[in-house]
């Protein structure tokens, strides 16, 4: 059963498990813009043991949840969820996070830990993210709502998938400013808000594309 789970890509057990996109982030699995790789695979890279977390998948597919399956939902359902629970979300957390990005630069900034040039990053992210997600909700979501099919969708499809990408280089920039979001000993209360927005942040925009690249937008290629 295991050795099954691991020949499947990251994406397709990310769209099949509840859950598996938290034991994903756990092991730093990229099951977003890597969502083609099989679990094997992805495992290797990092020398994990790939048996070993497949078991903790399989543990999760036995358990209940309340999660619906959102490749057999309707396009406009989705999108709806992805407007809701991401895009508002986003426009949210990118102004609270520079303040207090700034806030930390100005006042450790003298510290080697200091997280120097990550307010002017996450600026640079909120500006890119925006300017995606407005191509989003005023060019391609209306469109699959419509269920305007291939060859239509092709172009604005590809485009996002390559933002995306875009995105998640942002995130392993983001990662490199801080150390993998890793808080230094005894950091000060807006240090340790600024990086559990930021681990809140990461977990949302993953999850975010993941649902857009292995669900919305494969169900749109299919039809």
């Amino acid at each position: 059963m295991t050795t099954a789970l691991t020949e499947q890509t990251l994406g397709t057990l990310a769209c099949l498990i509840p859950g598996a996109t938290r034991v994903f982030r756990q092991y730093k699995l990229d099951f977003c813009c890597g969502g083609n790789t099989p679990l094997r695979d992805a495992a290797q890279q990092r020398s994990l043991d790939a048996e070993a977390i497949a078991g903790e998948l399989a543990a999760l597919q036995s358990a209940p949840t309340a999660e619906p399956d959102w490749r057999s939902e309707p396009a406009s359902t989705l999108i709806d969820h992805v407007l809701e629970r991401f895009h508002e979300r986003h426009r949210e957390q990118f102004p609270e996070l520079i303040r207090l990005a700034n806030r930390v630069e100005q006042v450790h900034g003298n510290k080697a830990d200091c997280p120097i040039g990550l307010a002017e990053h996450l600026w640079t992210m909120q500006q890119e993210l925006e300017s995606h997600m407005l191509k989003e909700e005023q060019i391609l979501f209306p469109m699959l709502r419509r269920n305007i099919q291939l060859p239509q969708t092709q172009g604005p499809i590809a485009v996002m998938r390559y933002e995306h990408d875009q995105h998640g280089a942002a995130l392993e920039r983001l990662a490199e400013l801080t150390h993998d979001i890793t808080l230094p000993a005894n950091a000060c209360n807006t240090w340790c808000a600024l990086y559990r927005g930021l681990e809140e942040l990461r977990n949302d925009l993953m999850q975010h594309i993941h649902l857009e690249n292995n669900i919305l937008f494969v169900n749109a290629a299919a039809h």
